[in-house]
């Protein structure tokens, strides 16, 4: 199989990026060649807002380069990831039109909520979860704190689910998490062509020992990932250490809570070979996240380890970390809960033993790259056939642009 996979970077590498290289390289290990169609959010820069907001919207440009390397490489599938703001819908089209059928993994909740979190004002925010017209997002000025930009991204949204692109252009959609998938159904979009498919480890790094004996934090250092939580729930822990490991608009406070707490270690940086000693060495994760997540690839990373890991009760973390099992759960921004948890931990290695063996259990069941290739594979089987009978229905109308899009 020929795979196309399409997918506009960010300007800061996260890891929907690093999903999409695992995947890339899962799949030629396997024997199948993969077409890459990348973009980058440098070239925003060189655009003035009226035609990046008009080609968020409606690219012209991206759907003509990939329907020139459609007709090219003859792909079997199109896979897309990310495709904000540079790529739009329009690719879809064009891919469509050309005989191709078209995966789209959602990484997030763009397709509900222009900021793509459900996040606003420190809290959980659905307010654009139903809503056609995504005006409150244009309101506060989710995206990127911007009225003009939210409005583009609302806009998109709008022109788009109005002229059944997300219900026509898709073949299948995939989502990372089965909170995901609720809240897709919840927000009109068809169960029957939202596929899960978690992310996963490419490489098994074994059972890690959990000798550091001490909790650790991974990810960005800003508001939406509990950073304000943790903090408050270190307080409340002065002799207990904590490992963390990232950047972020919240660096000075981690820094301030280190100069108060010495048994806290801050790694603004690392490698990831680094990276998985620090991992293999901890006793759990936390992750106070206060937004619902997608699924954090950390998550897997942690399990594949043997590491449990304590969570945020909301979201895809009430999914994938099964209290008692895999993981302990605490309230929505309760940092005396996590403080609980994290004391009665430290104190107890037999339920953390009890933990690191579920953790490992579930990494060996859904998150290995054997499991994924096979899942990966039958999702790709599901678009193709879907795509026939969408063929077959009507062979001679294929696909066209929406008569509303702009641009």
């Amino acid at each position: 199989m020929k795979v196309l996979q399409c997918h506009n970077l960010y300007r800061q590498p996260g890891g929907e990026d690093r999903v999409v290289e695992d995947e890339k390289r899962l799949l030629e290990e396997h024997g199948h060649e993969v077409v890459s169609f990348t973009l980058h959010n440098d070239q925003v820069a060189d655009l003035s807002k009226p035609r990046l907001a008009a080609g968020t919207v409606w690219s012209r440009r991206s759907a003509r380069a990939l329907r020139e390397l459609v007709r090219r490489e003859r792909p079997d599938i199109a896979h897309f990831h990310n495709t904000l703001p540079l790529m739009s819908p329009s690719s879809y089209y064009a891919v469509r039109g050309e005989g191709v059928p078209v995966v789209q993994t959602l990484h997030n909740y763009r397709l509900l909520c222009p900021k793509a979190t459900f996040f606003r004002d420190n809290r959980v925010c659905e307010d654009c979860l139903t809503k056609k017209i995504k005006w409150p997002a244009v309101v506060h000025g989710c995206y990127r704190d911007s009225r003009s930009a939210s409005a583009a991204v609302a806009a998109m949204l709008t022109v788009h689910g109005v002229a059944g692109t997300y219900r026509r252009a898709i073949d299948a959609y995939i989502v990372c998490s089965e909170f995901t998938q609720q809240k897709l159904i919840q927000g009109g979009y068809p169960a029957d062509r939202l596929h899960y498919k978690p992310n996963f480890v490419t490489d098994d790094p074994g059972v890690g020992s959990g000798g550091g004996g001490y909790p650790l934090y991974v990810g960005r250092l800003s508001s939406e990932k509990g950073i304000e939580v943790l903090a408050r729930a270190w307080e409340l822990l002065p002799d207990t250490p904590l490992h963390l490991v990232g950047q972020g608009p919240m660096s000075p406070m981690v820094e301030d809570l280190k100069a108060r707490r010495p048994r806290i270690v801050h790694h603004a940086y690392v490698e990831f070979a680094e990276l998985q000693k620090i991992m293999a060495d901890a006793a759990f994760i936390v992750l106070p996240s206060m937004t619902y997540e997608g699924f954090p690839k950390v998550i897997a990373e942690a399990y594949s380890h043997g590491v449990p890991v304590v969570a945020t009760d909301t979201g895809a973390m009430t999914h994938i970390v099964v209290e008692g099992v895999t993981g302990r759960r605490f309230g929505y921004g309760d940092a005396e809960g996590l403080a609980t948890i994290v004391r009665e931990l430290m104190g107890d290695p037999d339920q953390v033993l009890r933990l690191r063996r579920g953790a490992r259990t579930a990494y060996e069941t859904a998150y290995t790259a054997d499991a994924n290739y096979r899942r990966l594979l039958e999702i790709y089987r599901h678009a193709q056939q879907r795509f026939q009978r969408s063929a077959a229905a009507s062979p001679s109308t294929p696909p066209a642009r929406p008569r509303s899009a702009a641009g």
